[in-house]
């Protein structure tokens, strides 16, 4: 593993042991939408990129979807074979898409894009689409700038900040967003709470979304999001 997938494995390792399912046993709001638009779509098979221990997979393998989840953290893996024993489970870096060779109809992606360097958000997103089957749909959340985080810390590269020790983050505009997904139709596209629970305290995300087909180049922007 190189020297940046170690950090991001020991730091959700120490995270996962210490706090177990950290986000609780429900799914994101996100990804309730994204089901329904999945469904509208016809899709059958998701991958979920960084999926943790499965609160959102579960979601999914339980409306009936074929579910894979890649995973950095070991210790998550095991909790999320546990917890979602209806999906399958890869241990991997997301920038790494080499675990298996099958086409997905979607990618749902919750919370990780961010967590890259710009450089490797743009690898990232070549490898997930380069996993999709023909006309697949990707669905992408990621922090927003107006989180309340936004300028935290230290500055490592634009808009992107060293929020906690280790883990920089990028805080997305919408044109921010779109311009990562250029050559993609963009279906739908917007700002969303997702309120979270971890911590002992109770607390609002404000997510950037965007869910994107493979089908054609031209970019049609609608902000109907799940709020």
């Amino acid at each position: 593993m190189s020297d940046s997938t170690d950090r991001f494995q020991d730091y959700w390792d120490r995270r996962y042991q210490a706090e177990g399912k950290i986000w609780g046993n429900k799914p994101s709001s996100t990804a309730t939408h994204a089901a329904d638009l999945f469904r509208q779509a016809g899709i059958k098979s998701i991958l979920v990129p960084g999926s943790g221990y499965g609160r959102n997979t579960r979601y999914f393998s339980g409306l009936g979807f074929s579910v894979t989840g890649i995973e950095i953290s070991p210790v998550a893996a095991e909790l999320a074979r546990q917890f979602d024993p209806g999906s399958r489970f890869y241990e991997a870096s997301v920038l790494d898409m080499s675990f298996d060779s099958q086409q997905y109809d979607a990618v749902y992606c919750f919370n990780v894009l961010h967590l890259f360097l710009e450089k490797d958000r743009k690898l990232f997103i070549r490898g997930c689409a380069g996993r999709l089957a023909k006309n697949g749909h990707m669905f992408f959340t990621v922090f927003s700038e107006r989180e309340t985080d936004f300028g935290k810390g230290r500055q490592v590269e634009p808009n992107t900040f060293e929020t906690r020790p280790g883990r920089p983050a990028h805080y997305f505009t919408e044109e921010d967003l779109v311009r990562h997904f250029a050559g993609y139709r963009v279906v739908e596209s917007g700002l969303v709470e997702d309120p979270e629970n971890h911590g002992g305290k109770p607390h609002i995300h404000l997510l950037q979304y965007i869910y994107v087909s493979r089908i054609a180049k031209t970019q049609t922007l609608c902000r109907s999001g799940p709020n």
